[in-house]
């Protein structure tokens, strides 16, 4: 009888708890997938520093970006240049959306240009981040 008790107090719990975790969630995957792209953004930096050439962030859909670096060190990035990487924010954060002011370049010294601001936007609102010409990624 005491158990039938303890699982019927807990079911109540239950029921109560998961509709506002569940409300919560659109929340939990834009924080997610803007510390992914904040993530993203400070590994080309540390690319550029790393292979001392220009890295560039190609934002060309609105869940997908590319990482391409100056492999031909000819001083200009073009998309599909170099060491390749494309992100797809959706493969983890299906509701999220992305959209980019500009495709900023990452410098050798860790320095930035084209400086931009990416927007991460889902249903419970949108996230920014800024990058700056000291090549400094931060979430606002």
């Amino acid at each position: 009888m005491e158990l039938v008790v303890v699982i019927a107090v807990l079911g109540i719990l239950a029921a109560i708890a998961v509709p506002g975790f569940v409300s919560q969630m659109p929340r939990y995957r834009l924080n997610g997938a803007a510390r992914q792209a904040m993530g993203n953004l400070m590994g080309a930096r540390m690319k550029a520093v790393n292979l001392n050439r220009r890295v560039k962030v190609f934002f060309f859909s609105s869940h997908e970006y590319r990482i391409c670096d100056d492999a031909d060190k000819n001083g200009t990035v073009v998309d599909g240049e170099g060491d390749v990487e494309t992100k797809d924010i959706q493969r983890e954060y299906h509701d999220v959306t992305i959209s980019s002011t500009n495709n900023p370049i990452f410098f050798p010294r860790g320095t930035a240009t084209n400086l931009a601001t990416v927007t991460l936007t889902n249903s419970s609102g949108s996230k920014n981040i800024t990058i700056s010409i000291a090549g400094r990624v931060r979430i606002n």
